[in-house]
C-alpha cells in the first residue's frame, strides 16, 4: 500500500490551465503567518520534481530566488534605475548608452539564472569585433554591477561575469599634435571666429576643454598683480571645471598659468566681444562669468565646443576639420615645449598632471626628452 504524504509535506498534482506538473513543498510561516509554500514547474513529473529540489536547494542557501523569468534586461534596468544614485547625470547617461546599444540588445532577453560565462566570454569576443578595449570595459563593467546588484537582491546565486575576462579590442584614434606650421595656420585661420580665443588659450596653455569650458573672468587676471612681492604678470587661475562638483580632475590639477602676451591679446578681444553679445541679446542674456559661453551667455558643452572648433578649422590649408578635436590642442601643447626644449617635469606641472609618467604615458609621440620652459617659451616661439 502507498504510503500517504503527510500533512504540509506538499505535493504533485496537473494543472490544467498551464498544463504543467506542479510539485510543491511546504516550509513552514513566516514571521506574518503566512505559508511559505516553494513550487517548481515541468511538463512532466520529473522534471517538476527537479524543479522543486532547485528552489528547495536555493532556499536552504539562504537565497530568496526571484522569479525565473527575470532577465539580464530586468537586472539591467533596475541597475539604470537604482544604482547610479549620486554619481554625475553625464556618468549616468553615458551608462544607460551603452546598456541599451551594447548590452540588452544582446543578451537582455537571456533568463539571469540561466546566464553562463560562456555566454558573457562570446558577447565580449563578438563586440571585440568593432569595439575598443575602453568601451568593452565599459560594457562589462555595466553588466558586472547590474549582476552584482541583482545577486546582492538574492535575484542569482553568483556573478559570472566577474569570472569572465576582457579581450583586446580595436584601436582607437590615436592622439596627434599640430606642428609648428600646422599651429600658426590654425592661429592665423581661426582669427575673426568665435573660437579664436579659445584656440589661443588652449593651444598656448595647455588646459584642458573642460577646464576651459568652467573658466570665469574672476579667474582671469589680464593686468597681473604688479604691485606684489613679486609682481605677478598676466594669468589665469586654473582652479574649476565642468566635472562634478566643479573641482579640477586631480588635486594638482589646480594651477595658476602665467598667459603669453597673445593669449592676453586674445582674451581682451573676447571680453570686447562678449560684451557686444551681451547687448545684442538683451533681456535673453544668461549671466554666468564664464570666458567661453554661447551667444546669450550660457555654458557650453563639448559638443557645442567641437562644432564651433572644426567650423573655425575650415579653409585652412593642410587641416581637415573633421580629423582634429579640441583636445588636441592640448596635446600639441606639449609637443611644441617639448621641441623647444622644456624638460618633462616642467610641462607635466604646466598641463597639471599628478605625475611625469601620465605625461609620458599619454603624451609620449609628443615628448622628446630636453631642457627650459612655459609662457616665456610661447611668446617666443609666437612673436
Amino acid at each position: 500500500m502507498t504510503k500517504r504524504r503527510s500533512r504540509g509535506d506538499g505535493g504533485l498534482h496537473w494543472d490544467e490551465k498551464r498544463q504543467r506538473w506542479i510539485a510543491t513543498a511546504n516550509l513552514g510561516f513566516d514571521p506574518s503567518g503566512k505559508r511559505i509554500v516553494k513550487r517548481g514547474s515541468g511538463k512532466t513529473k520529473t522534471e517538476a520534481k527537479n524543479k522543486l529540489k532547485e528552489v528547495l536547494r536555493d532556499h536552504e542557501d539562504g537565497l530568496a530566488i526571484a522569479p525565473t523569468n527575470y532577465t539580464v534586461k530586468d537586472a539591467v534596468t533596475d541597475w539604470l534605475a537604482f544604482g547610479l544614485v549620486g554619481v554625475d547625470p553625464s556618468t549616468a547617461k553615458t551608462c544607460a548608452i551603452l546598456c541599451q546599444t551594447h548590452v540588452i540588445p544582446s543578451l537582455g532577453a537571456r533568463k539571469l539564472r540561466d546566464l553562463s560565462a560562456e555566454d558573457v566570454d562570446r558577447w565580449l569576443a563578438a563586440k571585440a569585433k568593432t569595439l575598443s578595449t575602453r568601451t568593452l570595459q565599459s560594457i562589462h563593467s555595466c553588466l558586472n554591477r547590474s549582476v552584482k546588484r541583482a545577486m546582492a537582491r538574492d535575484k542569482v546565486k553568483r556573478n559570472v561575469v566577474e569570472l569572465c575576462s576582457v579581450p583586446q579590442g580595436q584601436a582607437g584614434r590615436p592622439s596627434k599634435a599640430l606642428t609648428f606650421a600646422q599651429a600658426e595656420a590654425v592661429l592665423k585661420g581661426a582669427e575673426g571666429t568665435s573660437m579664436y580665443a579659445y584656440i589661443v588659450i588652449a593651444l598656448l596653455t595647455g588646459a584642458r576643454t573642460e577646464e576651459l569650458r568652467a573658466l570665469t573672468w574672476d579667474h582671469v587676471f589680464l593686468k597681473g598683480k604688479p604691485d606684489t612681492d613679486p609682481p605677478q604678470p598676466p594669468h589665469i587661475a586654473v582652479w574649476r571645471s565642468v566635472r562634478r562638483g566643479g573641482d579640477t580632475k586631480t588635486r594638482k590639477s589646480r594651477r595658476t598659468l602665467a598667459l603669453p602676451a597673445r593669449c592676453v591679446d586674445a582674451l581682451w578681444q573676447q571680453f570686447e566681444d562678449q560684451g557686444w553679445d551681451r547687448l545684442a541679446a538683451d533681456d535673453a542674456w544668461e549671466e554666468h562669468g564664464l570666458v567661453f559661453s554661447s551667444a546669450v551667455g550660457k555654458p557650453l558643452d563639448a559638443a557645442n565646443v567641437r562644432r564651433a572648433f572644426r567650423q573655425a578649422l575650415k579653409g585652412i590649408d593642410g587641416i581637415d576639420p573633421d580629423e582634429w578635436t579640441p583636445r588636441e590642442l592640448r596635446h600639441s601643447f606639449v609637443s611644441l615645449l617639448s621641441d623647444q626644449g622644456v624638460p618633462l617635469e616642467e610641462i607635466s606641472r604646466l598641463v597639471g598632471h599628478s605625475g611625469t609618467a601620465v605625461t609620458e604615458e599619454v603624451y609620449r609621440k609628443q615628448i622628446r626628452p630636453v631642457i627650459q620652459t612655459g609662457a616665456t617659451t610661447m611668446d617666443r616661439i609666437f612673436r
